[in-house]
């Protein structure tokens, strides 16, 4: 029976994907016609063809086949049951809250909110149960991969492990091995998949040929040159191939884009949040009465220095003397009021000001203390990268980064969005951004055990420190 759905997963995963998308569009429109009153033209329009239900329909069929993509679609075996649900229903939301606000517009009246609550209830039932079992058949057919891992840094060994080990379901660690080892190319072809961290560059390309040869899986932890060429074009020079990675300067037209919708959307912004930033400048004044903001030096395109505006969540005096003190699990210097307003990252808000004026952009790096970024260009050269643009509220190391992933991950993350920069990209992030809710580990601070791994990423450099303490 196994070997049966084996053949037809492809066929299976695609059917579940079809299945889910008509199901949730079907709930969406059927109970509004379901709710139909004699009398009520408008909405009748809905069970036949007509200008209404055409437009609506479309509506909501563009906008959910849009929003799945931006969210990370039905990722059955790839991502985790609560990844994939909140990613879904974020889309769901998105595509019924518009898809209602034109059907409002459709039929020159407000559609029933209460029906579209209850839609939106309904669908979230739906994702919960296709995503469970989804994933239920995916793993009862793909049983989990056995692997290699080759590592060079024995001091970050175990993060790496930890990381593969949250994901029990994909993959199952059966040797590791220094790449140094004589018995390496003997592992290596005892496992179907290969995973390969921090391994020299002129070694790691020997292995990977190796693996290539042998048709093993790869995953590897890329460098600075592997995010260039990872967007690199083949181009043939007479009928020798070579690879072409272009300079990646923002052009004229995309610099004014991306400028205009820096000014528009934080204008807008400051509009629609102004209500909610007036409760948080009260409510931080009523606790300590201290100061409502907080302002502090950051680092922008070229290194240029600005004062990034946030509302304080820390107590009066929390750096003193003005010396750079990196956020802590549990820090007790963290108000009760700051813990709720980093928790839903509202406390970034007054930063709409920084966007509007031109020091920052919605979309970009984020801004890091000059004290600090010099600390990790000692150890990590190549961290000055991320000042070729602008520094940004939200982005790709914002988003799927969490507040404690080392500077190493989040420059590559940073290096991927200004390789890969477009403004579909940039949109694709704003709409992203609201999954960062839905993450609980995602303002998660230091453990005191995390301090070496996310300054040092070197373990000569690691052994050098510890003898001198």
């Amino acid at each position: 029976m196994i070997r049966f759905f084996k053949s037809i997963e492809k066929t299976l995963i695609f059917s579940l994907k079809a299945a889910l998308f008509i199901l949730l569009f079907a709930v969406f429109f059927g109970l509004y016609i379901f709710s139909i009153q004699p009398g009520n033209s408008e909405l009748e329009e809905l069970t036949r063809i007509s200008r209404i239900s055409v437009i609506s329909m479309s509506t909501f069929a563009i906008l959910g086949i849009c929003f799945i993509r931006i969210y990370g679609g039905f990722a059955i075996g790839v991502k985790k049951s609560k990844e994939i649900i909140s990613s879904l229903f974020l889309a769901a939301m998105m595509t019924d809250v518009i898809s209602y606000l034109f059907l409002s517009i459709m039929i020159k009246d407000f559609a029933s909110i209460y029906i579209a609550v209850m839609a939106l209830i309904i669908q979230y039932v739906l994702i919960v149960c296709f995503t469970r079992f989804g994933n239920y058949i995916y793993f009862l057919i793909n049983k989990p991969e056995e692997c290699t891992v080759i590592y060079s840094n024995e001091e970050l060994l175990s993060a790496y492990l930890s990381k593969i080990g949250k994901y029990k379901k994909q993959w199952k660690v059966s040797d590791v091995v220094h790449y140094t080892n004589e018995d390496l190319k003997q592992l290596i072809r005892k496992n179907n998949t290969i995973f390969l961290f921090d391994v020299p560059r002129g070694k790691r390309n020997d292995i990977i040929e190796y693996c290539y040869k042998h048709n093993k899986n790869m995953y590897i932890l890329p460098d600075v040159a592997d995010v260039v060429l990872k967007n690199a074009k083949h181009v043939l020079l007479d009928d020798t191939t070579v690879f072409s990675s272009m300079l990646s300067e923002l052009s004229l037209e995309q610099r004014f884009l991306k400028r205009t919708m820096d000014i528009v959307i934080s204008g807008i912004g400051l509009i629609i949040a102004s209500p909610i930033m007036i409760i948080e400048a009260i409510v931080i004044k009523l606790y300590d009465h201290g100061p409502v903001f907080f302002k502090q030096e950051r680092m922008t395109k070229g290194g240029k220095v600005f004062n990034v505006i946030k509302f304080r969540t820390m107590v009066v005096d929390a750096e003193k003397n003005n010396v750079a003190v990196l956020s802590s699990k549990n820090d007790n210097r963290v108000t009760p009021v700051g813990k709720i307003l980093r928790a839903t990252r509202v406390d970034e808000l007054p930063q709409l000001i920084n966007i509007f004026f031109g020091d920052m952009s919605i979309v970009g790096p984020r801004p890091e203390r000059e004290s600090i970024a010099e600390e990790y260009v000692k150890d990590l050269p190549q961290f000055k990268y991320r000042l070729k643009v602008k520094a940004g509220l939200t982005g790709l190391a914002q988003i799927l980064g969490k507040y404690n992933t080392t500077p190493k991950d989040k420059l590559t993350l940073d290096l991927v969005y200004i390789e890969q920069y477009s403004i579909w990209l940039d949109l694709k992030l704003m709409f992203q951004t609201l999954m960062v809710l839905f993450k609980s580990d995602s303002t998660e601070g230091f453990n005191e055990d995390d301090r070496v791994e996310f300054i040092k990423h070197d373990a000569e450099m690691l052994i050098e420190q510890k003898e001198h303490e």
